[in-house]
């Protein structure tokens, strides 16, 4: 009886006590202090951990380990640390060799100017992302509305010789970025631009450790930035940027299927809005999907928007135009349009300009920048590919596994047989 008794659901309190308001208010504010509490303990061991790294990566290019101690020192200090240190693993060999990659990537001389700059860019954009949202960016996704200015205190905080080093400053917001995800990133990337470009996408999208690698291996430093567009003329420099980085030149769309080889915007448009979900993938991190073919009504006459979004961090609406034919002038005025109707009938006092997106599936950039005079919307322009259809013949690599298939298919017959006569 006991027993049941205590799997009913309850309020959790003790004895001799009168739960009121100003209870629930206290208990609620003493959480919120142990939350941020939790978000500085944590933003510390990050923060210290890394800079340990940085701090040994350096000291082993300054001190020329291996011309002074010998080829095998590398192998030596990790011996070292992991009997001083029997419960951290950080301390393999393959991982101080990191250290000190990771240091040298950064540190070169004649790139120390492009560090500067890429890092000054990137904490800019944190900061501004973090004052927009009004909630945390990053990986360990903390619940503290001042997450980024906690890291600027920490910095603060920290003695000066550690943030200033001599051959080398730590940059700050690679505090926000986990050391595995540093390690992807300086194996993987070919210069320092592109290096900060992950680090940021990182901390504003908060990746995991395979949506990094994904992303890189998708390449999406190269295909970022990228689009046509009249943005930096229409809208503010940081937001103009911040817009050139969410949206892309070229979609792949080879999760939709169309059913010929000559088809309309109708029959792309039904194609991609059956799997939302790989759609919102594509287009990238922050969309939401607000439907298609979005109905407004102007002067007693319905038009129809073939796709409307809102993108979550760049806190805009975005409407996107779908073509199934290469570009042509008049595109631009139709989607101008929509943009100015979305900004009149949707967009709230809070909300930054809406962004018009037409995608086709090619085009002319001469024709397309010479459409952009004269319009005072935000815009840009972007292909598409790689668009499935349903009746087409098998590509050679379908073909070639079919083949194969068949090839297996036979030698097992035959195998059977043999075996059903001996």
């Amino acid at each position: 009886m006991e027993n049941n008794d205590l799997a009913q659901p309850r309020i959790v309190s003790s004895h001799d006590i009168h739960i009121d308001t100003d209870y629930a208010d206290w208990i609620a504010e003493v959480k919120h202090r142990y939350r941020s509490a939790q978000v500085k303990a944590a933003l510390r061991v990050n923060m210290e951990k890394l800079l340990f790294n940085w701090q040994l990566g350096r000291d082993l290019v300054q001190k020329k380990a291996e011309e002074r101690w010998g080829a095998g020192v590398v192998e030596q200090i990790s011996l070292d640390l992991k009997k001083e240190f029997p419960e951290d693993d950080g301390f393999s060999t393959s991982n101080l060799w990191y250290m000190k990659k990771w240091y040298l990537f950064y540190t070169n001389e004649t790139d120390s100017k492009i560090l500067q700059r890429a890092v000054g860019e990137l904490a800019l954009s944190i900061n501004q992302f973090s004052k927009k949202l009004q909630r945390p960016v990053g990986e360990l996704q903390l619940t503290n509305n001042q997450y980024y200015k906690k890291l600027h205190q920490l910095g603060g905080e920290m003695d000066e010789e550690k943030l200033h080093q001599t051959g080398g400053e730590f940059p700050l917001p690679f505090a926000l970025v986990p050391w595995r995800h540093h390690v992807e990133i300086i194996t993987k990337c070919k210069s320092i631009e592109e290096a900060v470009f992950y680090i940021g996408q990182t901390i504003e999208n908060g990746l995991s450790r395979s949506a990094l690698i994904n992303c890189i291996k998708a390449n999406l430093f190269e295909h970022q930035g990228k689009i046509i567009n009249n943005f930096s003329e229409h809208l503010p420099a940081l937001q103009s940027k911040l817009v050139q980085e969410v949206l892309k030149e070229n979609y792949d769309f080879g999760f939709a299927t169309v059913g010929h080889e000559i088809y309309d915007e109708a029959e792309l448009e039904d194609a991609l809005s059956k799997n939302v979900t790989a759609l919102l993938l594509e287009m990238g991190t922050g969309f939401a999907f607000i439907g298609k073919q979005k109905e407004i009504i102007v002067g007693g006459r319905t038009r129809k928007i073939d796709l409307l979004f809102y993108h979550i961090r760049l806190r805009c609406y975005i409407a996107c135009e779908l073509k199934a034919k290469p570009f042509e002038p008049e595109f631009a005025g139709k989607l101008n349009y929509y943009v100015n109707a979305v900004d009149e009938l949707l967009k709230a006092a809070d909300d930054n300009p809406t962004i018009g997106l037409l995608i086709c599936s090619d085009m002319n950039s001469t024709d397309v920048q010479w459409s952009f005079r004269g319009i005072s919307t935000p815009m840009g322009v972007a292909t598409y590919n790689n668009i499935r259809i349903k009746d087409a013949l098998p590509s050679q690599e379908q073909l070639k596994e079919r083949m194969e298939l068949l090839q297996r298919e036979l030698r097992e017959t035959k195998r059977l047989m043999n075996n059903r006569i001996e």
